[in-house]
């Protein structure tokens, strides 16, 4: 049996950058990095990269990047002094798993 003979890679064609289509996809919408994974077509660690450098930049174009922190399921603890975009891996007061995304928003000053 033969094996078929590979075709070369050819990535998407994207008229915008990522960081651009993030971007557009967050002003006037509220939504998790899973959602804007789902939306954009990127993985979900990628999109948090992006969010990142999206938070540094954001500010220099008249745009406020808006975090609603994580929350615990279980105590209803929100994590309003974390730093970092990414989801939580525990509760630090219940030691729960169960906790609701991060959500971002990118609005116009």
């Amino acid at each position: 049996m033969r094996a078929k003979p590979l075709q070369p890679f050819v990535p998407v064609e994207r008229n915008e950058t990522v960081r651009r289509n993030i971007i557009a996809v967050l002003e006037g919408n509220t939504l998790s990095a899973k959602e804007i994974s789902a939306e954009i077509g990127l993985s979900e660690k990628d999109v948090y990269g992006h969010l990142e450098h999206i938070r540094q930049t954001i500010n220099k174009r008249n745009q406020a990047f808006i975090v609603t922190p994580a929350e615990c399921k279980k105590c209803g603890f929100v994590f309003r002094k974390r730093e970092r975009l990414k989801k939580p891996g525990r509760c630090p007061v219940c030691r729960n798993e169960t906790i609701r995304d991060p959500l971002f928003a990118v609005r116009n000053n």
